[in-house]
């Protein structure tokens, strides 16, 4: 019964992963890492409190039965033999190995994922040259705060988000996606940017001229600049032959009315609890610009470091 229990659950957690790699829909891997943790939890409870007890009692009376025969027949005890029995009845079937005996590591995952860091790939090219396609980063889960896992509430306070900060969000168009992008704007800030030039509460920002960058993707070289919002210098490229058109009637999202757009570019007043996020690759990012604030809630964490990129190991370290 149990077992096809198991068997059963395996298979939902198969169809759930297969529907999720073939793009039938959008899994959410904190809920399942959490409901993993959960169900495991129960079959380890239960393997120390009803099914390891019961198959200790077995083996002894297994044991004892073995020890009887034995004796009928006028063989010699045999410890080892004895000790055969009684680890073949302890051993555990196949079910509890891989739901009780897995609950460990899961929850040693589920609890560093959610409370320490995560990783990230990064998929697309919005924060070139900072982060390319392909490199693999750690995201600080409690740098801002610590939050509960899947619902994401904050319970405890940690640093403010600060300017520069390159910042892992639940997308707010579909808050089952995670973006990247780096914060531009704090609340009560008025982020203006207008052919081409960031200014913030009215003071441009300060940038210089670099060696233009060379994209090994696209095979051709992009205007680079390095860019000091806060305590923060970074790169970005920005190529004034792709400048972006905004339009007088962008399309509509939350306290859109904060917004004031032209030809030329955007000027947003950013709400209270929200936050104006920006690509470092300024033409060719859909961010804030273009789908509004993020709201503190959506925060998921500050991406900090490349642990891995198979494409050229020279990535791997901190970033800003």
């Amino acid at each position: 019964m149990i077992s096809s229990l198991t068997a059963g659950l395996f298979g939902l957690l198969l169809v759930y992963l297969g529907g999720w790699f073939f793009g039938f829909w959008t899994g959410n891997f904190s809920l399942l890492l959490f409901v993993l943790t959960l169900v495991t939890l129960a079959y380890w409870l239960a393997e120390r409190l009803v099914f390891l007890p019961r198959r200790k009692q077995e083996a002894e009376a297994a044991a004892a039965s073995w020890e009887k025969d034995q004796l009928a027949r006028g063989g010699e005890l045999n410890l080892e033999a004895r000790s055969q029995v009684v680890q073949g009845r302890l051993q555990q079937p196949w079910w509890l190995d891989w739901t009780a005996g897995l609950f460990p590591v899961i929850l040693v995952v589920f609890l560093l994922r959610s409370f320490l860091f995560e990783p990230f790939k990064i998929p697309s090219g919005s924060m070139i040259p900072t982060l390319l396609v392909g490199d693999l980063i750690l995201v600080s889960k409690f740098h801002y705060g610590v939050r509960l896992p899947v619902i994401n509430k904050k319970i405890i306070d940690n640093n403010p988000v600060q300017r520069g900060d390159v910042m892992v969000f639940r997308y707010p168009v579909d808050p089952r996606q995670d973006y990247i992008k780096r914060v531009v704007g704090l609340p009560g800030d008025e982020v203006s940017y207008v052919n081409q030039k960031l200014s913030i509460n009215g003071q441009a920002v300060e940038t210089q001229s670099l060696a233009e960058f060379y994209d090994e993707d696209s095979l051709r070289y992009a205007p680079q600049f390095s860019e000091k919002l806060g305590a923060v210098e970074h790169r970005i490229l920005v190529e004034p032959q792709r400048q972006a058109y905004y339009g007088p009637d962008p399309k509509r999202f939350p306290m859109a009315e904060n917004c004031r757009y032209t030809a030329e570019g955007v000027t947003c007043k950013v709400p209270a609890g929200h936050y104006f996020m920006m690509g470092d690759n300024r033409d060719n990012s859909q961010d804030s610009r273009f789908w509004g604030f993020v709201p503190d809630e959506n925060i998921v964490g500050r991406a900090f470091f490349v642990w891995m990129n198979f494409g050229n190991l020279g990535r791997i370290g901190a970033f800003h």
